[in-house]
């Protein structure tokens, strides 16, 4: 990795920065657009070009299409020129994506087995686990140049503190995470990683504005504003979760009353299932809950997934109230797109309906009428592949 980036410094070391951070977030640029973008003449940027490719940061990807006249070459970055990996920490398991240099993914690790817990021991385990799983799958990891972590809950991404899982003020998770790889972490948190990976997915190299809403035990939301990722002055935005919507007496995690979250996510939805079983109504979770048995949420997508009406009558519910807040959400912000993920967008087809329904009833025809409202095109490969790509991000924003 050294050898790369010392490739960047000596002369035009400024404009070669420069076009490393624009393809990263564009596919590929001709010389002229790139002469066009720096402000300087086409004969550099050919020779500053030229050296780059040399040095193994571009490639020739092409012609651009062109109605008449000769068609221009294009360029970008080389995906030979290393790897990133991204890991997704859920509740009991990671999910891992490698992408390339251009950020394709070439491989995609799911659902390893794994608890992370708030010591450092479990760190250490973390790590060892990641790479063993990786070597297993052939990454060579010589060519890795940064890995990303999605946690859940707050995160601060700039000082690596996350505090779900907070060791102490001298002892920021992403530095114990650094040293286990040997690599700088980038730490972020989990719904802000899934709505960048999304973005990429939808809207690569423009400036949109997404809204990804991540529904699994809890409900965190992800916001990306004129192409970049939104934090709020402390690093904390997106707590959609705990926004005070509901009078319904139920008590959050968070320790309020009325929180979003109690209406509107995977712990509600096992809730409401569960209190309705405690009213005698009939569910193929029924001899589970007879016989004292834990039903997981697990359970109850299976069982939503089996047509158990009483389980997709409770999805319907957490649509409806879910559909209340993105009508705020579009009111409020008027977004190209507003995403569903997270666990609970595998019960697509009882979610959606209510939710949609809800958007039409309370927001504003003339403000919603823009906003494509869908499910991730990414499921649950969102995380990684958004912590992937935000470590590339990284890397490149700090040779730049």
């Amino acid at each position: 990795m050294e050898t790369l980036l010392n490739n960047i410094n000596g002369r035009y070391a400024a404009e070669k920065k420069t076009i490393l951070a624009l393809c990263s977030s564009h596919e590929s640029y001709s010389i002229q657009d790139l002469a066009r973008e720096l402000g300087t003449s086409i004969p550099k940027v050919t020779r500053i070009v030229a050296e780059m490719i040399q040095e193994g940061f571009l490639v020739d990807t092409g012609k651009m299409e062109s109605a008449t006249g000769r068609r221009p070459s294009l360029y970008g970055l080389n995906p030979a020129a290393g790897s990133f990996v991204g890991i997704d920490v859920n509740r009991d398991s990671l999910m891992v994506a490698v992408t390339n240099f251009s950020g394709r993914v070439t491989r995609m690790l799911e659902d390893i087995p794994f608890v992370l817990r708030n010591t450092e021991d479990s760190v250490a385990d973390f790590c060892r686990c990641v790479q063993e799983k990786l070597s297993e799958a052939g990454v060579d990891k010589s060519l890795i140049r940064g890995y990303g972590v999605n946690l859940t809950g707050r995160v601060n991404h700039r000082t690596g503190y996350s505090y779900s899982y907070f060791l102490g003020e001298e002892k920021p998770i992403a530095q114990l995470l650094s040293a286990g790889f040997g690599h700088h972490v980038a730490v972020e948190n989990d719904s802000r990683a899934m709505a960048y990976g999304e973005y990429m997915s939808s809207f690569p190299g423009s400036e949109g504005n997404i809204l990804f809403l991540n529904v699994g035990w809890g409900l965190g939301m992800g916001m990306v504003m004129d192409g970049k990722l939104y934090y709020g002055k402390s690093g904390f935005s997106g707590e959609i979760g705990h926004f005070p919507l509901l009078d319904n007496n139920c008590v959050c995690q968070c320790g309020k009353v009325g929180c979003l979250e109690t209406g509107a996510s995977g712990s509600a939805l096992h809730r409401i299932v569960l209190e309705k079983l405690s009213d005698g109504r009939s569910s193929l979770l029924s001899p589970l809950f007879k016989e004292g048995k834990e039903i997981s949420l697990g359970n109850i997508l299976d069982a939503v997934e089996r047509e158990d009406v009483l389980c997709i009558e409770c999805v319907e519910q957490v649509g409806a109230t879910l559909g209340r807040a993105v009508a705020g959400l579009i009111n409020v912000f008027n977004p190209d797109m507003v995403v569903i993920g997270g666990r609970l967008s595998v019960t697509e087809r009882y979610l959606m309906p209510p939710l949609r329904g809800a958007v039409n009833r309370l927001s504003l025809n003339l403000v919603n009428s823009d906003t494509l409202i869908k499910v991730s095109r990414l499921g649950k490969t969102a995380g990684a592949i958004g912590a992937s790509l935000l470590s590339k991000n990284l890397l490149l924003s700090e040779i730049a």
